[in-house]
């Protein structure tokens, strides 16, 4: 490097009165490394000018050349790219950006410090250097120590160190230097004798100056005598000065006392404000007055205004013990003592409301606790004489009209006191949660036993009201295993509500006057059988599930707001009172663990939402589980039920959840929904299996299938029951499952069939099929009803073909060879040479067909084909249409082979196509 360095200021520099001072190998990023030289240059004459040079080596030969120059005044910023890293790439900013990578990190660091020199000394610092390491723009790079010492000298040497040492001539400095030059024009050919004249000349200065120095100690002298004056001129002064300080201190010490005295006096008169302050305060906030003091030690809690009174006195004395002290209050006596008086009277309080309120639970509630009811005693007169309820409102007659009893009243008197409980909460935490527990503890009760007095006379009403079914159900079961032998005895195994006494497993197909009676049968999938279930009982069922429903929400909607609203649950988050967590109880989701009661009064909840479900879920245990056994006995009747509960119990659903989605009845109907659910599923998979598993019988003719009329009617009662439901894609999906299954089994009774042809089968099932989908216009099954038309068509088509085969059997098989010659390769006007096919041959065959055998083969053909077919579809005239169709077709396929094969024979057929028409007229009209 130091070689180039030379051979660059020799070539390129020296000749244009340039100084090299910095060099950096370089080439462009990003592209082919063609190798070149950015050189920091400054000329020798004035005025001094900067340049960055780009120089590269020759193609032709070993020199260089300048390739492009820029001045370092255009030169707006210097990126290193990064100052914490070695990076050999780095950016410069003229009239656009040139990005260079050098050949090593240190020249770059060197030529980057000495443009920076360059820029301090002649650019005032114009050029701004961006991820610049500080310490290279302070002193040469220590980058430079790893470089070997020959190339650091070659790149940051002598020039810099020179650069650093330079300094410019003043103006005077160069007129002195030439008016000395020209006195001496010797100066430059014996620079030895300048030398030594210049040497005699300044020891004559030095000489001169010893000489002035000496002659100036007389003034020296004088200036020392005149400073010892001032001096003691200084010391008068600062005598006097201190004479004066210590009078003014004596001035100060009294003018302090008297501030202190005023000070004071102000501290007392203030202190004797605050102290006046103090006082009024604790006057005005701890002092109780004496009826609100007589209304918390003996108010009366039965009347309005008693009860108004202790309301006022609780929030006065809420607000005498919850008012904020300043710092010192709580030492002084007085407040010591009110505190006291307040803790006596809020606990004296607290116990009178909890045993009032605990009375008067017991009082509203004790009543419930004698009363029970049977079944069978609908009309038993037992009214409630309870305080504050309709006498009239007894559960005799709510239980005979399926309805629960109201419980607004309670509701009405214990609000009274919703104010008084949101105190109890706040300052006596134990005995509210005390109320809450005996609240939750007698309505968990109460409940209990008239919900399930309420859906044990609704089972009864679903089961039907005659003296048999009253009887079987006098005391109907409340476990689910019991339940199921009570219905089983219901329906009973000696056939008196059964309307078939044949399994649903071993179907058999017994002629078309059983038939119908055989379809119905298909609708039950439970022990009971369709017959006796008509449209009526169904109905009858719905208006009982929805009114049990109906009857629930509202029961469910009041007590949730009476509990939000008496034990003030709507505001702030709260701790759960103790009833409110579940207790250890069998679900159909499993065993809930019981929690211990430390626990529970620990146990926080995030929303008082929380707290209101579950205090519902302990006082309306119940529901949910009557719930399930009123939908297993629907079940039991007739699986259909299934179909109106998931339609009414999808309706609730959606109620409750826009109401509250978190409450306790939208995630009570939730889960008796999913229960719901299950049931239509395992309806849909039981019409499936009993499709997959019918038979049919060898010697009688299938017809209809007894699971497509069952579909039939499973799609009639299905939209009735969903056209304005919530759950439609439940249904969708039903419809889709059991349609392909109904596809799947017509098609394998069809195989299996021996009677009745393959093709009867299907033509007259799917046409059925077609029909029904049709009718009823079931967007889901749009594809379904194509499909079926499309196969009802292909099979009616196939059916008419292969029956026609026989009436012109031989004519058949005779132009069936013809067409085989044609086929073979044997011209047609050459056929009626063939032996087996010439012209008498055909004659024979003619003659064999005359009118009167062609309408006596087609009226065998009308009677098997009315054989066939099977009497509900009524698809006889149609299939003989289209044989009559197919017949024509096939004769003027004849009389075209004839006259194309046979030209000029005149040999015609011994009947026309209007005898024919004739034939198969008369025919049909004669069956």
């Amino acid at each position: 490097m130091t070689a180039i360095k030379h051979a660059l200021q020799r070539d390129i520099f020296t000749p244009n009165d340039e100084r090299l001072l910095g060099i950096v190998n370089v080439c462009k990023a990003g592209k082919k490394k063609k190798n070149c030289f950015l050189c920091a240059t400054v000329t020798t004459e004035r005025p001094i000018q900067v340049k960055v040079v780009k120089v590269k080596k020759s193609d032709k030969g070993d020199f260089y050349k300048r390739q492009q120059t820029w001045e370092l005044r255009d030169l707006t910023e210097v990126d290193a790219k990064d100052a914490s890293k070695e990076n050999p790439e780095f950016d410069l900013h003229f009239e656009k950006v040139y990005r260079w990578v050098a050949s090593s990190a240190a020249e770059k660091n060197s030529f980057i410090s000495c443009i920076w020199k360059l820029n301090q000394r002649y650019l005032r610092k114009k050029v701004e250097f961006v991820n610049v390491s500080s310490q290279l723009l302070e002193e040469l790079p220590k980058a430079e120590e790893s470089v070997p010492s020959g190339e650091s000298q070659s790149v940051a040497g002598g020039d810099e160190d020179a650069l650093d040492d330079y300094q410019e001539l003043s103006t005077r400095e160069e007129q002195d230097i030439e008016s000395m030059m020209e006195m001496c024009e010797y100066a430059v050919s014996n620079a030895e004798g300048f030398a030594e004249q210049l040497s005699r000349e300044l020891q004559v200065l030095d000489g001169a100056n010893i000489q002035s120095i000496m002659a100036s100690e007389k003034q020296v002298n004088i200036l020392m005598q005149l400073l010892d004056e001032a001096l003691g001129e200084v010391d008068t002064i600062e005598g006097k000065l201190s004479s004066y300080e210590e009078m003014l201190q004596s001035v100060k010490e009294q003018m302090d006392q008297i501030s202190q005295s005023n000070r004071l006096i102000q501290i007392s008169n203030t202190n004797n404000v605050k102290l006046l302050d103090e006082i009024q305060f604790l006057v005005n906030y701890m002092d109780l007055s004496k009826g609100h003091v007589r209304a918390l030690q003996e108010g009366d809690l039965t009347s309005p205004k008693g009860i108004e009174a202790c309301i006022n006195a609780s929030e006065a004395l809420s607000q005498c013990m919850n008012v904020a002290l300043r710092p010192g209050h709580e030492k002084l006596m007085a407040v010591t003592q009110q505190h006291l008086l307040f803790a006596e009277l809020r606990d004296t309080f607290a116990r009178r409301l909890t045993n009032h309120l605990n009375n008067v639970f017991v009082h509203q509630f004790n009543h419930f606790s004698h009363f029970k009811m049977t079944i069978p005693q609908f009309y038993r007169s037992s009214c409630l004489s309870l305080p504050g309820h309709d006498q009239s409102s007894t559960l005799s007659q709510h239980t005979a009209e399926l309805s629960l009893p109201k419980h607004s009243p309670l509701h009405r008197d214990l609000l009274r006191y919703s104010k008084l409980m949101e105190w109890l909460k706040n300052t006596h935490r134990e005995k509210y949660e005390g109320l809450s527990r005996t609240y939750v503890d007698y309505m968990s009760r109460l409940y209990e036993r008239e919900i399930k007095d309420f859906f044990e006379v609704a089972k009864i009403k679903m089961a039907g009201t005659t003296k048999e079914a009253k009887g079987k159900f006098a005391t109907l079961p409340r476990k689910e295993s019991a339940l199921k032998q009570e219905t089983e005895s219901l329906h009973g195994s000696s056939g008196k509500l059964t309307g078939s006494t044949s399994s649903l497993n071993k179907l058999t197909v017994q002629g078309s006057n059983s038939r119908r009676s055989q379809s119905s049968s298909l609708l039950d999938m439970g022990n009971m059988s369709a017959s006796d279930l008509d449209v009526a009982d169904r109905t009858k069922f719905d208006k009982i599930f929805e009114q049990v429903l109906s009857e629930l929400e509202p029961l469910c909607l009041a007590e949730q707001d009476f509990i939000s609203k008496f034990f003030k649950l709507q505001q702030h988050p709260a701790v759960m009172p103790p009833l409110a967590q579940p207790e250890t109880e069998e679900t159909d989701g499993g065993l809930q663990s019981k929690m211990p009661p430390q626990a529970e009064h620990r146990q926080s909840l995030s929303s008082e939402k929380d707290v209101v479900r579950l205090m519902m879920n302990k006082i309306f245990q119940s529901i949910e589980t009557e719930l399930n056994s009123l939908i297993a006995l629907g079940d039991k009747i007739d699986s259909f039920n299934s179909l109106y509960m998931l339609v009414k119990m999808s309706h609730h659903v959606w109620t409750a959840e826009n109401v509250d989605p978190a409450s306790y009845l939208s995630t009570t109907l939730g889960n008796v929904l999913v229960t719901v659910k299950r049931n239509f599923d395992k309806c849909i998979s039981a019409q499936i299996r009993q499709m997959e598993e019918v038979k049919i019988s060898k010697k009688s003719k299938v017809g209809i299938l007894l699971f497509v009329t069952g579909f039939e009617e499973f799609a009639e009662l299905a939209e009735t029951i969903f056209r304005n439901a919530e759950r439609r894609g439940d249904l969708d999906k039903a419809y889709v499952k059991l349609i392909r299954a109904v596809f799947v089994n017509v098609e394998k009774v069809a195989n299996e069939s021996q009677k009745t042809p393959r093709d009867v089968v299907m033509m007259e099932n799917f046409h059925h099929i077609f029909s029904t989908l049709s009718r009823l216009k079931i967007s889901c099954l749009e594809a379904e009803r194509r499909e079926a038309k499309h196969k009802y068509t292909d099979h009616l088509q196939s059916y008419v073909i292969n029956s026609l085969g026989q009436p012109l059997e031989k004519l058949n098989h005779f132009f069936e060879g013809v067409e085989a010659r044609v086929a073979q390769g044997v011209r047609e006007e050459e056929v009626s040479y063939q032996l087996a096919f010439n012209k008498q041959e055909l004659r024979k065959v003619i003659k064999e067909y005359p009118g009167k055998e062609v309408k006596k083969g087609l009226d065998n053909l009308y009677k098997k084909v009315d054989k066939h077919l099977c009497e509900e579809e009524s698809l006889l005239q149609v299939v003989w249409h289209s044989m009559q169709d197919e017949f024509i077709r096939q004769y003027k396929h004849f009389e075209d082979l004839i006259g194309r094969c046979y030209p000029g024979s005149g040999i015609t057929m011994e009947f026309t196509i209007q005898d024919m028409l004739e034939y198969f007229s008369s025919i049909a009209q004669s069956h």
